[in-house]
Formats: structure tokens, sequence, C-alpha cells
């Protein structure tokens, strides 16, 4: 199953990292305060996205990113259009 890897811009200038296997039904859910953690971080902008073959390996290096919690990595892969990151 196709996954996506996406990173949104919040309120507060803050970045959000993600992973779904819909990309428009996600950022949908995202906008209308489906996902808890981001309810007081509305508005949402989408500066990322990437499609990868398997939903497992989007997860995969999302988990990754989120590990790591480096501004400057993020900010890199968002400037770059490209996340250079494997599983």
């Amino acid at each position: 199953m196709i996954g996506y890897l996406y990173i949104l811009n919040t309120k507060g200038n803050h970045y959000y990292i993600g992973s779904t296997n819909s990309l428009r039904r996600r950022i949908i859910e995202h906008r209308f305060g489906k996902t808890k953690s981001l309810r007081k971080l509305l508005p949402i902008k989408l500066i990322f996205n990437q499609k990868y073959n398997d939903i497992k390996i989007a997860r995969k290096i999302e988990i990754k990113l989120k590990r790591f919690k480096n501004r400057k990595i993020i900010e890199q892969i968002i400037k770059d259009k490209k996340n250079k990151m494997g599983p």
C-alpha cells in the first residue's frame, strides 16, 4: 500500500511530521481539528510531502525524524524538497 511522509507548519511556526496512506484525507482531518495534538496549533500548512511505495517505509522514516527532534534536519528536507533518509 502506498504511503506518504508529510510535514506541516503550524501556528507558532512549529513542525508536525506524519505519515498516512491517504494524504488528502489526513490533511482534511488535521484542518478540521480531528488530531488532538494539533487542535490548538491551527491553522496548518502542508509544506512537504513525499510518496513511497509502501506505507511501512513512510512510517519508519516518520519515527526516525521524530526521534532526531532536530529542526535543522527538518528544514533541510523542506528546502531540498526531498527526504534522503532511508527507513
